[in-house]
C-alpha cells in the first residue's frame, strides 16, 4: 500500500520508501524524500515560475535514467502546469511552486533542471551560467582557476557571480541578469569563454570537441540559450553517491586544492544552509540583477 502524507493541505502518495537508490552509501528513497523536504526553502526559490524538466532515476543511477519535459501522466491536478514555447510548437511543463509540488516530483525520483527564464517572460533571461566541466586529469581543482578568473572578468563588466558544484565533476557558475535575450546572454558568454581560453590557454577549451578537453576545463557556455536547462542549485544528481549540486563560498573556491574538498552529499547540505544560509539567494534579488554591456 503506498503512504499517503499530507502537504500543506495536499494529499502526496510517497511510495517505496525502502528501496535503496544509492548502492554505494546505502541512501533509500525515504532519504531522498527527507533530503528534499529538509532543503525546500532553499530549493523552491530557485524552482517557482520556472517549468522544470525533470532528469528521473526511479531504480537509482545504475537503473534507467531518462528526462521528462512534458507534464508526466498521473500529474496531480494541483499542480501547476503551464504552456512553454518550443521551436517544435507549445508544450505543457510543470512548475513546482510550492512544497506539496516539490514532494510530489521528488516521489518521481528526480534531478530538477530549470531554463535560465521565468514562465512570465521566456523570451527574456534572468540568468547567466557558465558550466565548467573539467576533462580529466583535469578536476574541479582547475575549475575553481577558471572560475576566479570568470568572476573577475564578470566583475569588470559589473556583472556579480555566484558559485555552486554541479554535483559531478566540476562548477557551475550563475549571475543575476536583465534586459537580455537569451541570444544576447548566450553571445555574451560564449565570448566570455573564448577570453578565457585566450587567458588561459593550457587550462580552458571553449569548444565542446571530445578531443580537446582532456586535461581542460571545458567552459561551456551554451546552457543560456533558451531551449537548454541547467541543474537547480541543491538538485541530488544521479550519481555513485548521493551527490548535491551545493552553493559554494568565493573563500572555499580559493582554498580548493584536491577534488575531495568541493564534493558535497545530502547529509552536508542542511548543515551548510546553518552555517551559510543559501548563498545563492542573492540570485533571486531583481534589484541585483546586471545589464550586460
Amino acid at each position: 500500500m503506498t503512504p499517503i502524507t499530507e502537504v500543506e493541505g495536499r494529499r502526496v502518495a510517497l511510495s517505496n520508501l525502502e528501496k535503496v537508490l544509492y548502492p554505494a552509501t546505502g541512501f533509500t528513497k525515504g532519504e531522498l524524500l527527507h533530503y528534499y523536504a529538509t532543503v525546500a526553502e532553499a530549493l523552491l526559490p530557485h524552482l517557482r515560475d520556472r517549468p522544470v524538466s525533470f532528469l528521473r532515476y526511479p531504480d537509482g543511477p545504475d537503473g534507467q535514467v531518462f528526462f521528462t519535459k512534458n507534464v508526466p501522466p498521473g500529474t496531480p491536478d494541483w499542480v501547476t502546469t503551464a504552456e512553454v514555447p518550443r521551436s517544435d510548437g507549445p508544450a505543457r511543463m510543470v512548475l513546482v511552486q510550492d512544497l506539496a509540488s516539490l514532494m510530489w516530483a521528488s516521489n518521481l525520483v528526480t534531478e530538477f533542471h530549470t531554463p535560465q527564464w521565468l514562465i512570465e517572460a521566456p523570451e527574456e533571461a534572468d540568468r547567466l551560467v557558465f558550466d565548467l566541466d573539467p576533462g580529466a586529469p583535469a578536476t574541479i581543482v582547475h575549475c575553481c582557476e577558471v572560475a576566479l578568473w570568470l568572476r573577475a572578468r564578470l566583475a569588470d563588466d559589473g556583472v556579480e557571480a555566484y558559485a555552486k558544484t554541479s554535483g559531478s565533476k566540476g562548477l557551475h557558475l550563475l549571475a543575476a541578469v536583465r534586459g537580455v535575450s537569451s541570444e544576447r546572454a548566450s553571445e555574451y558568454a560564449k565570448r566570455l569563454a573564448v577570453e578565457a581560453e585566450r587567458a588561459l590557454p593550457r587550462l580552458v577549451v571553449h569548444r565542446m570537441t571530445r578531443s580537446l578537453r582532456p586535461g581542460k576545463v571545458f567552459v561551456d557556455w551554451s546552457q543560456n540559450a533558451a531551449r537548454k536547462t541547467t541543474a537547480a542549485p541543491y538538485t541530488l544528481r544521479a550519481r555513485r553517491e548521493p551527490a548535491v549540486s551545493t552553493p559554494v563560498t568565493w573563500e572555499e573556491v580559493e582554498e580548493c586544492r584536491e577534488a575531495g574538498r568541493l564534493a558535497f552529499r545530502a547529509g552536508d547540505v542542511a548543515p551548510r544552509l546553518q552555517d551559510f544560509g543559501d548563498l545563492m539567494a542573492p540570485l533571486l534579488d531583481a534589484g541585483r540583477a546586471s545589464p550586460l554591456p
